[in-house]
């Protein structure tokens, strides 16, 4: 499919819509009163630090929703004022943050059902609204609702955008896109969907099994049975692999995408030397500013004095995930949780473990004075942060009363 040809045509299509519909001051007004919060402001303007009692806060620098995030919220709020009466379904998630997403529904905007793991698309008609969140749609999926001759919202975040364009030179050169990604992730699926050949890799680690394969061979059955979910239909690591070029899913962690990158560009260029290192090899930067911004920020945050870092964001949050890493990695008590409701009486947190499940931990705030880092995922609005910063707040108020 030549889907840079497709994404044109769709793109001129009287159904299509991605620059919203004119009603951004009314709606800008109920997207600040229901997300943002004065508290965080204070905090902000008072060099991201409050004290009161036995706690002070310490706020990450640059925390919460970005510019794309904001951007798809509002451009799903405008929709449902231009549509009043439409039926207005959304193909995942707009973002990830249960609040949010909460509120769309509440608002009648639908999720498009899965059933037995897939999405079933029967359920919209022509007469629809469809919205595709910040982290975009498949090919297959805009095929599929433009042939329906349904409207479409394209909310998908620029630097997502960003992404497949890249993939597309990369098609173009028939090389394989190699992604730096979580197969599974809606970014990561429609990222590949772009893509002629491509290899997903999570980390580091498998970055380098590829990297070995390249400079040494190995066995293929075992190689395809590692990567079999997460490369393109037909791939053959003893043919796919010659010619490679890097993307990534712009939520992951950034030092790591630098790091796979570099990796290989020197696997590349020992194989084949470094005057035929352009012939094989193809990079470009597609790290999102706002992630790069908030893990910057929580790594100049984990630098203080802190007893503990709460982060707060879904659970199926990447870039949440990526900012929590960092925190872990330097064996500061952290704890990721999606809202305030996680923050339970008898000074008990239900929070996730780091690529695990939810559990409560037991007098997870220390006695005393204690200084509390806290930073949130590009999906989490500051009203969130601020009700858990209070919970905080009104927990070590009642230990010190008994």
């Amino acid at each position: 499919m030549d889907t840079k040809a497709f994404k044109r045509s769709l793109q001129q299509s009287e159904n299509y819509h991605r620059k919203g519909f004119g009603h951004q001051d009314e709606v800008a007004g109920v997207l600040k009163s229901e997300y943002q919060s004065n508290l965080i402001q204070q905090i902000r303007d008072n060099h991201y630090t409050l004290q009161r009692g036995d706690v002070t806060i310490r706020l990450a620098e640059a925390f919460g929703f970005c510019w794309g995030v904001e951007r798809a919220v509002a451009m799903a709020y405008e929709t449902r004022q231009h549509f009043p009466t439409e039926r207005i379904w959304v193909t995942n998630e707009i973002i990830h943050n249960p609040s949010v997403n909460e509120r769309l529904q509440q608002m009648e905007v639908q999720f498009i059902p899965v059933v037995e793991g897939k999405k079933d698309f029967s359920c919209v008609s022509a007469d629809d609204v469809v919205i595709l969140p910040a982290f975009g749609a498949s090919v297959q999926e805009m095929q599929l609702l433009n042939d329906k001759g349904s409207k479409i919202v394209d909310t998908t975040c620029p630097w997502v955008s960003k992404v497949w364009n890249t993939v597309e030179k990369h098609k173009k050169k028939n090389y394989t896109s190699i992604i730096h990604g979580k197969y599974k992730h809606e970014e990561t699926i429609a990222t590949s969907s772009f893509a002629n050949k491509y290899l997903i890799v999570l980390d580091m680690k498998e970055a380098e099994y590829v990297a070995n394969y390249i400079l040494n061979g190995g066995n293929r059955d075992e190689f395809l049975a590692k990567f079999s979910r997460a490369f393109s239909k037909g791939f053959d690591p003893d043919i796919d692999l010659e010619h490679i070029g890097i993307a990534n899913q712009t939520t992951m962690l950034k030092s790591e995408t630098e790091q796979i990158g570099k990796l290989f560009e020197r696997t590349m260029m020992k194989k084949y030397g470094p005057d035929k290192l352009n012939d094989h090899f193809q990079s470009f930067n597609t790290i999102c500013d706002a992630t790069q911004e908030r893990q910057d920020a929580m790594l100049n945050l984990v630098k203080e004095s802190l007893d503990l870092i709460v982060v707060i964001g879904g659970f199926n949050s990447s870039n949440t995930t990526q900012l929590q890493q960092i925190a872990s990695e330097r064996g500061i008590p952290s704890y990721h949780i999606d809202s305030a409701e996680r923050i339970l009486p008898g000074n008990r947190v239900e929070h996730k473990l780091l690529h695990g499940n939810l559990e409560v931990k037991e007098n997870w705030l220390p006695e005393g004075k204690i200084v509390v880092g806290i930073t949130s995922g590009a999906s989490t609005p500051d009203k969130v942060v601020e009700d858990a910063i209070e919970k905080i707040f009104a927990l070590k108020a009642s230990a010190a009363l008994v």
